[in-house]
């Protein structure tokens, strides 16, 4: 960082002084206040850029008595879904002027949980924002009350913790509809984890769009969100071949599953359609293309923040928001195969 005329570092009114504008203009565009014209924008960051200028978060926080940091506990982050859960909610907290500080859990337990939430609060975290969507981590949270704002990403929440979620269960049931509608009467699950909140809300839309349909909804078989668990699957159903049509619970899942149909001389989708979740990045790029849910992360991430700062702003009370899926359509669905 530079040094005034003077010798001491820049301060937010220097930078004011230079761009010709009022200290509560700078403020606004350090802070990303929409309200501010792009002219007035370019002229604040060129004399922040000239001056070498860095808030000093440490007078700020006596001043407001906050420390803009927010706390985020995640589990399971090699998987694809909370690995850019993680990334869209950290991208809306510095968007919202917050610096993160991450916690990542090895194992999803009561204790590990505390551990991580007693660190949180040690940091003086104005929030935290809770990405582990297993089914006991409400009743966790309900027992620690860490005395800021929190959010149970992946979840809607309930009484004591705000909840921002993707609609699992309508992602579900837009996968198996479209299965539906192209004629398959036979639907498969390959489910994630029942202990997953995401897994149990994804089983249930397949399962009620199916009922809903006067199908039957008995080929329900567990994975563990891996390629590998999906492959292993595969070969089973291949050897089995007991469906015209699969709804898979993630697209790694799906991913496995498909090699393992691809050995087996089992043909996508002229055999047997597969309709997986998320829309990850590669997707577009299996052999087929495969048909997917989409799950909006950068959404999520600002409905997250949106949540927690009317709470740590404006003492707003616990709320709820949810975030509607897309399904995308590529070439690992057709209609089913004419019976021989």
């Amino acid at each position: 960082m530079s040094k005034s005329s003077n010798g001491r570092l820049p301060r937010l009114e220097d930078v004011a002084e230079l761009a010709g504008v009022s200290h509560q203009t700078v403020s606004r565009v350090i802070n990303n206040h929409p309200n501010v014209s792009k002219a007035t924008r370019e002229k604040v960051e060129a004399a922040i850029a000239e001056l070498g200028y860095r808030r000093n978060t440490a007078a700020r926080s006596l001043v407001t008595r906050r420390s803009q940091t927010i706390g985020v506990l995640g589990s399971e982050l090699s998987q694809y879904g909370p690995a850019n859960t993680l990334l869209g909610v950290e991208q809306a907290a510095r968007d919202a002027g917050y610096f993160v500080s991450i916690a990542a859990l090895r194992s999803v337990s009561r204790d590990a949980i505390f551990d991580a939430l007693r660190h949180f609060t040690d940091q003086s975290v104005d929030g935290i924002a809770v990405l582990v969507p297993h089914s006991e981590t409400l009743q966790i949270l309900e027992e620690f009350n860490p005395g800021v704002p929190v959010v149970a990403v992946g979840s809607l929440g309930n009484d004591a913790v705000s909840g921002a979620m993707v609609d699992q269960r309508r992602g579900a049931e837009l996968a198996v509809g479209h299965l539906i509608e192209l004629g398959h009467r036979r639907i498969g699950h390959v489910a994630g984890p029942a202990d997953w909140i995401d897994g149990a809300l994804r089983a249930d839309g397949w399962r009620a769009a199916l009922e809903e349909a006067g199908l039957p909804h008995d080929l329900l078989v567990e994975g563990d969100w891996s390629a590998g668990s999906g492959y292993e699957i595969g070969r089973r159903l291949a050897a089995k071949r007991t469906a015209t049509a699969l709804f898979v619970g993630n697209d790694q899942m799906a991913l496995g599953l498909l090699r393992a149909f691809n050995e087996a001389g089992v043909r996508v989708p002229d055999d047997v359609s597969v309709v997986g979740f998320d829309d990850q990045p590669e997707s577009g790029y299996f052999t087929p293309p495969l048909t997917t849910v989409r799950q909006d992360f950068e959404e999520l991430g600002r409905r997250c923040m949106d949540i927690m700062l009317k709470e740590i702003e404006a003492g707003a009370a616990v709320s709820s928001t949810v975030v509607t899926p897309q399904l995308v359509l590529r070439a690992s669905t057709s209609g089913p195969a004419p019976a021989p």
